[in-house]
């Protein structure tokens, strides 16, 4: 039985297979393994394509995030980092990453709960919490889950209120848009991810930041070569967090495939969310075709309600369907954030619930009608048969 995988590496190697041969090849001929042209050119031609300033390459999505707060600490606070007095709101439901970036800076992280349809962090909610405790509060970090942009206008509008700094995590939505406008380029920065199971994605780990502001661009440079423009002579407390040369020839190379790749994304997304309609028990993502987002479904993930999700993965997986779960702990949750996160942290109910129910589909670009058809009606049968 063929098997269906979350994503053909593989498969998607060999559809580019002469252009990323030919690019390795020139990073062989040249040799230039640290900051090598491709470098530049990446960055260049990110820096265009999101509207922004500033592009910086990064050893993971992991580092933009934490190399943009470090550098909004030495900025705005004129130290290495923020204090635990600090409070930094983000979302409790996404990988660990994102509250770890908190951590890592120096600050507090709150844990504010989601809208249940969207899966993103609630803006109405975040502004409740702003109106009790704002002073304690210096930035948001709303993660655009799953490809799909969380509400900018309402984020930005309370961080205009007041005052505060937005990084974007967009580790999971390279190429999604909020209104027409780039995610990534709406925030006081933009933290993306190039692993490979990310939308545009190397071979192997590497990030990027994105930002407006000189000075930020200036700190994260310095940062990522141990904390100086003179390497023998630093200013910051930095680390070894480049973005390497063969991995940065690899994903300009991809990144000429990421409208066509996107666009399949979505198309296989449409097929699902026809397919799976009006089924009991199920929940589908909300349509976004007459909305302000442009989501890139870097997941297509559907809502099993009534304790069966776990049943229908194992379904799944007897008919050679891969699944995942994202993620099946809360950050709120975590034993890491145990006593680290701010005390008398906000409920988050609708993590909580959603946790136990989510699973995601296949969404590799290159799938085929046929196999996501499949897909649909292997999940038709199980809750035929379940309600039969």
């Amino acid at each position: 039985m063929k098997k269906i995988p979350m994503l053909d590496l593989k498969r998607e190697y060999e559809y580019m297979k002469d252009d990323i041969d030919s690019t390795i090849r020139q990073c062989l001929d040249h040799q230039q393994w640290i900051f090598g042209p491709e470098i530049k050119q990446l960055e260049d031609a990110l820096s265009a394509h999101l509207g922004v300033a500033h592009c910086v390459g990064t050893s993971s999505g992991t580092e933009a995030l934490v190399l943009s707060l470090r550098a909004l600490a030495i900025k705005l606070r004129g130290q290495e980092y923020f204090d635990m007095n600090d409070e930094i709101i983000t979302t409790p439901l996404t990988f660990t990453a994102t509250g770890d970036a908190i951590l890592r800076s120096g600050a507090t992280p709150v844990f504010i709960d989601i809208d249940p349809v969207t899966y993103n962090i609630d803006p109405f909610k975040v502004r409740e919490y702003l109106s009790q405790n704002a002073p304690r509060v210096i930035g948001i970090v709303p993660v655009h889950l799953y490809g799909r942009a969380c509400h900018m206008d309402e984020i930005m509008d309370m961080a205009r209120q007041y005052n505060l700094f937005v990084v974007e995590d967009v580790a999971q939505a390279f190429g999604g848009k909020w209104k027409g406008r780039n995610l990534g380029s709406m925030g006081t920065t933009g933290a993306f991810s190039f692993f490979p199971s990310k939308n545009l994605g190397g071979f192997g780990d590497g990030g990027m930041t994105s930002t407006d502001d000189d000075e930020i661009a200036e700190i994260v440079r310095m940062l990522i070569k141990h904390g100086g423009r003179d390497k023998y002579n630093v200013d910051h407390i930095g680390y070894n967090a480049r973005l390497d040369t063969l991995q940065a020839a690899i994903i300009l190379t991809k990144f000429k495939y990421i409208d066509d790749f996107n666009g399949r994304r979505r198309n296989i997304a449409e097929h699902y969310t026809k397919g799976l309609e009006n089924i009991a028990g199920l929940s589908i993502p909300v349509s976004t075709s007459l909305s302000s987002v442009h989501h890139v479904y870097n997941q297509y993930t559907i809502r099993v309600l009534d304790g069966k999700r776990n049943a229908l993965q194992d379904h799944l997986k007897a008919k050679n369907i891969s699944t995942m779960v994202y993620y099946p702990v809360p950050l709120h949750q975590m034993k890491i954030f145990q006593g680290k996160d701010r005390k008398g942290n906000p409920p988050c109910m609708n993590a909580e619930k959603a946790v136990r129910e989510v699973l995601s589909l296949p969404v590799e670009p290159l799938q085929d009608e046929e196999d996501t058809q499949y897909v649909v009606d292997c999940i038709r049968e199980y809750f035929s048969n379940a309600h039969s």
